[in-house]
């Protein structure tokens, strides 16, 4: 089907303006580095203290070569992506149990707020003692960060869907059960897909809160082990390379949901 004038001239818009906005971003990215290096450079800040993008690039040169830092990124990335799927998936499940099970949910609203509010640094010391010392208490850690505020927000969501387009599924003879396969679940995607976005980067949290106490791999270790030993350009660094892994993963998610047709 051919376009009019008008859609071609909207689209060339858009075009334009997604340009735009990208190279807007590139340009404030690389002013911010270029005013790094520079007050750096002229001692207006110490670059001991706070390194430079030079110095840690010479840093990642370095760490590369001798493969320790892809491995750190490896383990973290890993770690972060298998709470993520975990909490996608348990979120959805017992989003669609306290659906189902209005007065269970009733009960249970206050306690999921009360343990999505609570501080899980303050539970990390705790998982170390239950779990030990290993890379299970980091991904529990991930886990617990991101879960509870998935739950909260996928379930209210549930009870939110048309009440009109629900009692007319009972009318034409539709149980409980194909409402929330056939119409609840359906209409939530875009939901459940804000809801990814945001535990993408609450279990990237999560996973460095855990690597910081209970790890001996992994970015949030590299960064605690540098800074005890006070090698500040792995410590900025690693913190960049955080940076970048969280943009990435959101727009990974971006784009799934982008190229989601329901």
């Amino acid at each position: 089907m051919q376009m009019s004038e008008k859609q071609s001239q909207y689209l060339k818009q858009f075009h334009r303006r997604k340009q735009l906005i990208i190279g807007c971003r590139i340009v404030c990215i690389v002013l911010f580095l270029l005013l790094w290096e520079v007050s750096t450079s002229a001692g207006w800040i110490n670059d001991f203290i706070f390194s430079s993008p030079s110095r840690m690039c010479r840093c990642m040169v370095k760490t590369v070569t001798g493969q320790n830092l892809i491995f750190h990124i490896a383990v973290t990335l890993l770690e972060t992506l298998f709470s993520f799927l975990i909490v996608t998936v348990l979120s959805i499940l017992i989003s669609m149990l306290l659906w189902s099970f209005p007065t269970v949910y009733a009960v249970l609203e206050p306690i999921l707020v009360m343990l999505n509010s609570l501080p899980k640094s303050a539970l990390a010391p705790v998982m170390i003692v239950w779990l030990g010392n290993n890379i299970k208490t980091v991904i529990v850690t991930g886990i617990l960060l991101a879960i509870f505020a998935s739950v909260i927000s996928l379930t209210t969501g549930f009870y939110k869907t048309d009440e009109e387009k629900i009692r007319l599924m009972y009318t034409l003879g539709a149980s409980r059960k194909d409402i929330l396969l056939k119409l609840l679940l359906p209409s939530s995607v875009p939901l459940i897909m804000s809801s990814m976005k945001v535990n993408i980067g609450l279990c990237l949290v999560g996973v460095i809160i855990g690597e910081f106490l209970a790890a001996k791999a992994g970015l949030g270790y590299l960064i605690i082990y540098s800074s005890q030993v006070f090698q500040m350009d792995m410590v900025m660094l690693s913190i960049v390379i955080l940076c970048a892994m969280a943009i990435l993963m959101y727009q990974g998610i971006t784009w799934i949901s982008n190229h989601i047709r329901i």
